[in-house]
């Protein structure tokens, strides 16, 4: 059940960090919620609407619920397979907002909720989104390239582009007036996608947040290969997770100076667990010790593949296994079913991800039945080029994204179990080192300790990055911080600022540890 749970955070639809775009509209200094925009014409007749390689359309009228509002929902099909929903509310805030897909992408559009095309939709916004050019319910996995080679180059980065350049000039038809902004919001490969776009087509928007960004697809599959390679040599128990976490904890937890079960930057920490986690005696493997391969193993995760001697891509941060409390008040260790399988046999998230992505995109022609154990990463590396020119956004150089007005936030979580958080460090370093030292005037990462995949984790996991977007993006107004908070059981237990890096927020010495006021952002 938890590997199935885990599974469907990786792939299910990308949902923002935290769930919270927009939950400070009412402070916003654009005033976006003001919807006095009015259709020109009717929704059914969007059902005729030509260009843009539409293949299929259709419109329908959605009455109002106690959540959404009445709105026009086009649905259709861009040459080949690339499906779409296109939902235009009856009064519109003259914006455009566009969420992305997780994992391998293929979601089910028919969906009759969705909480993105809700909030957007309460909020005034014509929203977007698309399969990427395929099914996945009937093309799991990477399959889907077995039946059309284009829809690889679809789902790499085709699709989003196409979709909100065909959702645009239905909106304009619609309201016969023109989008005034338009604003990416996404995680996961949501956050590739989205890093693309300022990449690849700098003025599709003027806005983007990329949270927990996948921006190396190709590293990632290496370095889950990696992890499953050494963790299948040495299997770790759940019960021994548990226990590393709470070493890693107690070891690191104050390194920033205070003591308050988070991880400021878990760089700053040298956690090993052969030095610091109890080893088992000469034969034994209980589940308050580690063996010396398993401790070994564990260090793999924690250092990341290696190639001819060299490091080939980060691997997993400590406090990236941290005791989280599940359903039903269960514990247990950010890795179970992400890194670490829960039972004999099983494959983790990341690794079922990884494999998909190594045997139908990354080998040229698909190989269904590669064993990724056979992966020789002093030979084998090569093979990813491909589909890294295709697929990876790592591309520094966002100058054209930049002169078009764009601005971009990138969040991260430094406990993200799913995707490697240096991975989002790196990039934004080589964009400072590619476009000045005045990177911060268009371009800002926040980084989030504790925070898991997109949201969850022992730290603070809910921000809304899209409101503080559109204020920087209309207003001018970049954001020096961003607050993020914790909800347990419905209540805000704790709230903490979250600093435009390189900066770290460091207690002032008064007041509560678990509120943002008492917090400010330094340079470490």
């Amino acid at each position: 059940m938890r590997f199935l749970m885990a599974l469907a955070v990786l792939c299910a639809a990308a949902a923002p960090a935290g769930a919270q775009a927009f939950a400070d509209a009412k402070s916003s200094l654009a005033n976006y919620t003001v919807a006095d925009s009015m259709p020109q014409k009717m929704c059914e007749s969007l059902s005729a609407f030509k260009g843009h390689d539409i293949v299929a359309i259709q419109a329908r009228v959605v009455p109002a619920t106690a959540e959404t509002p009445q709105h026009c929902r086009v649905t259709g099909t861009i040459s080949p397979e690339v499906a779409f929903e296109i939902n235009l509310p009856d009064r519109w805030n003259r914006r455009f907002y566009m969420t992305g897909n997780g994992g391998l992408a293929g979601d089910a559009l028919d969906a009759p909720t969705n909480p993105d095309r809700t909030a957007a939709l309460t909020n005034g916004f014509v929203m977007a989104r698309t399969n990427t050019g395929h099914d996945a319910r009937k093309e799991p996995s990477g399959s889907f390239i077995l039946s059309n080679p284009q829809k690889a180059i679809d789902y790499a980065y085709r699709a989003v582009h196409v979709t909100a350049e065909t959702a645009k000039a239905i909106a304009t038809d619609y309201y016969a007036r023109p989008i005034t902004f338009s604003y990416w919001n996404s995680c996961s490969n949501g956050g590739r996608q989205g890093l693309l776009e300022a990449q690849r087509y700098p003025d599709d928007f003027d806005g983007i947040v990329a949270n927990a960004p996948w921006v190396d697809q190709t590293g990632f599959t290496i370095g889950a290969i990696w992890n499953q390679k050494a963790l299948t040599e040495a299997p770790v128990s759940l019960e021994k997770m548990k226990l590393v976490a709470d070493k890693a904890m107690a070891k690191c937890d104050e390194v920033d100076g205070l003591k308050d079960g988070l991880i400021d930057d878990p760089r700053k920490c040298s956690f090993d667990p052969a030095r610091d986690v109890p080893a088992c005696s000469a034969g034994a493997d209980g589940a308050d010790c580690l063996t010396a391969a398993q401790a070994i193993a564990v260090k793999k995760v924690y250092t990341g593949p290696v190639s001819n001697g060299k490091p080939f891509f980060p691997g997993f941060m400590v406090g990236s296994e941290a005791v989280n409390a599940g359903p039903n008040g269960v514990t247990a260790s950010g890795w179970a079913n992400a890194i670490v399988a829960g039972q004999p046999g099983a494959k983790p998230a990341d690794f079922n991800l990884a494999e998909g992505v190594m045997r139908y995109l990354v080998l040229d022609p698909p190989q269904p039945e590669y064993d990724s154990m056979k992966f020789d990463y002093d030979r084998d590396t090569k093979l990813v080029e491909r589909w890294s020119k295709l697929a990876d956004a790592k591309d520094p150089d966002l100058s054209k994204f930049r002169r078009s007005g764009g601005k971009l936030i990138m969040t991260y979580g430094w406990a993200d179990q799913i995707l490697q958080p240096l991975m989002g460090v790196n990039y934004y370093q080589a964009v400072v080192a590619k476009n000045g030292k005045d990177t911060p005037d268009f371009a800002r990462l926040f980084m989030i300790p504790g925070m898991a995949h997109c949201a969850g984790g022992v730290g603070p996991d809910r921000n809304d990055a899209v409101t503080a977007v559109i204020d920087w993006v209309e207003k001018g107004k970049a954001p020096d911080q961003l607050i993020a908070s914790k909800v347990t059981n419905g209540q805000v237990v704790r709230t903490r600022p979250l600093c435009p890096y390189p900066q770290v927020a460091r207690y002032k010495g008064q007041g509560s540890i678990d509120e943002a006021a008492n917090f400010s952002c330094v340079m470490p």
